[in-house]
């Protein structure tokens, strides 16, 4: 597997989150959620940063000029022209404790969304759904929400709280978005070095997940199993996003948060985002719906 990743943005990200890619324009999207900045990479090659003014981790695209972005008051209809941010729904804005994290769009156009704390406090966080302008708490007690990711067809979504290291299963309603019944385990990575941070599925319901502290994005099949480990050359790998005209190649962001001196010194690129030039059967994130 060597010689098939390469940095793709070598724009530094303390906490690189929440790739996500637009087919319509060809522009990657990803977020510096402690810095507040919204990442772009189009076409051109070149990587733009966009000063938010709020922590935030998720965008995802309404219509051909409208995202919505979740942010740590909630979420955020953005002009993709003059970047203007409105907000459209709080989410814990009340909560100056917690910010936004992973989160994802069901093939319905739900969106699936974590908080977490600030300060990483215990059990602080929650996943919700949102769907049409609907607002429901689907878990909570979480500490740090993450690999948010959905099946094909919409029957099956994935989530994890690293801190618990636990991944988890649950059968959802294809039309909605919400659970049909109660989270089941998919993977127990307790023993594993590193955190399961976060994951996209592919069109043969293979789960890609980076491994935060292991320096690898780890395939899963649809029962569980281990498939295939690609080692990425950063400790902190983050969050992989399908990317290219057929979906077919994964970009990887990644972070330097936590690390001492001496550990970043051992991990230069750490923060950078990746190009995994190997072929995967992935798709395109559905639009989401307001």
């Amino acid at each position: 597997m060597t010689g098939i990743v390469s940095v793709l943005s070598d724009y530094v990200c303390e906490l690189g989150e929440g790739p996500s890619y637009d087919q319509a324009t060809g522009t990657l999207y990803w977020f510096n959620i402690v810095h507040g900045q919204l990442l772009e990479r189009g076409r051109s090659g070149a990587t733009k940063a966009h000063d938010l003014g709020q922590m935030a981790s998720a965008i995802a695209t309404i219509d051909d000029k409208r995202q919505l972005v979740f942010t740590e008051t909630g979420l955020h209809v953005r002009d993709a022209a003059t970047g203007k941010l409105t907000l459209h729904t709080p989410v814990e804005a009340e909560n100056k404790g917690t910010r936004s994290n992973d989160a994802r769009v069901h093939p319905c156009g739900a969106f699936w969304l974590g908080t977490m704390s600030k300060t990483h406090e215990k059990k602080a966080g929650a996943i919700y759904w949102f769907f049409r302008g609907e607002l429901r708490k689907l878990y909570d007690g979480i500490t740090v929400p993450n690999s948010i990711a959905f099946s094909e067809d919409g029957t099956v979504a994935y989530y994890v709280d690293s801190e618990e290291k636990l991944l988890m299963r649950v059968d959802c309603d294809p039309a909605t978005g919400l659970p049909t019944g109660e989270p089941k385990l998919f993977g127990d990575h307790r023993q594993n070095v590193g955190n399961v941070d976060g994951s996209v599925v592919d069109r043969d319901g293979i789960l890609w997940n980076a491994c935060w502290g292991a320096s690898a994005v780890n395939a899963f099949a649809p029962d569980g199993k281990l498939v295939r480990s690609i080692p990425m050359p950063v400790t902190q790998p983050s969050c992989p996003a399908f990317i290219g005209a057929d979906a077919d190649r994964l970009a990887v962001t990644s972070a330097w948060a936590d690390q001492d001196e001496a550990q970043r010194a051992a991990d230069p690129d750490a923060g950078k985002t990746f190009l995994i030039d190997f072929p995967v059967r992935g798709r395109f994130e559905p639009r989401v719906l307001i």
